[in-house]
């Protein structure tokens, strides 16, 4: 493969590296990764690359915003393997995921809207209700079961204040009630759009104490915001990618 991709002027480890912030390592590791077509060598064992070289890391750091590191480097692996139909596959699955996630943003927003601005008041500090689960309320199978997550994460958001169920007095057991259902499901929706556990709690503190949903407003304009950015990093990560497989004939 690499006498064949001796085109124009060769460049060495540093020239890569320099045009784009990189160290020399990288440029190897890059290279060892199979993220680049492999180097020529000089007779003394030199690594030497080409202009297709520098467009295989134009392409592969335009695709990096869009797709992840990860799947940027799956990507480049199948071009330079020429296995192109593995490479648009991963492309595509990196498309349904975007459009995936905005769908969960919408889902977030419907859910927001139909929520109630206020709950009924909570119960005393130490006080038990009487009946194992009132009108809408739920246990942690079930409802682990509807939001496709594990009871054990249900009891990690617990501890992180995410939701705070009440426990009931015969059995022990925890019970959601309509309010700590909505927590759950906002909790949820936030994780799969990126969001961390103490970036969540303080939204659903301020939910809870202001009555209100606007704390999230902010949140959900900046995942938009995000969405936009990947989506038009993908757009510019196909850009050099196509300019990158011209090149390579």
């Amino acid at each position: 493969m690499g006498r064949n991709l001796q085109k124009g002027e060769r460049l060495r480890p540093v020239d890569l590296a320099r045009g784009h912030g990189l160290s020399t390592q990288a440029i190897r590791n890059y290279e060892e990764a199979g993220i680049l077509p492999a180097a020529g060598r000089t007779p003394h064992g030199y690594r030497t690359y080409t202009s297709l070289h520098a467009r295989a890391l134009r392409a592969f750091l335009a695709l990096v915003p869009g797709h992840g590191h990860q799947t940027a480097a799956s990507i480049m692996r199948a071009v330079n393997q020429g296995a192109i139909d593995e490479a648009f596959r991963l492309i595509d699955e990196s498309h349904a995921q975007l459009l995936d996630d905005r769908r969960t943003l919408q889902a977030v927003e419907s859910a927001l809207r139909d929520l109630e601005p206020t709950t009924a008041p909570e119960p005393g500090v130490g006080s038990e209700p009487a009946a194992v689960s009132g009108p809408g309320g739920t246990f942690i199978g079930p409802l682990a079961g509807k939001l496709g997550i594990r009871p054990a994460t249900l009891r990690k958001w617990e501890r992180a204040g995410l939701v705070r169920p009440r426990r009931d007095a015969r059995t022990g057991y925890r019970v959601y009630d309509e309010a700590d259902v909505r927590d759950a499901r906002l909790a949820h929706q936030l994780r799969r759009g990126g969001y961390l556990l103490e970036q969540i709690a303080p939204l659903i503190a301020q939910v809870r104490a202001a009555g209100g949903l606007e704390p999230l407003e902010a949140a959900l304009c900046d995942w938009h915001g995000r969405l936009s950015a990947r989506g038009r990093a993908m757009l510019t990560g196909a850009a050099e990618l196509e300019v990158y497989l011209r090149e390579r004939g």
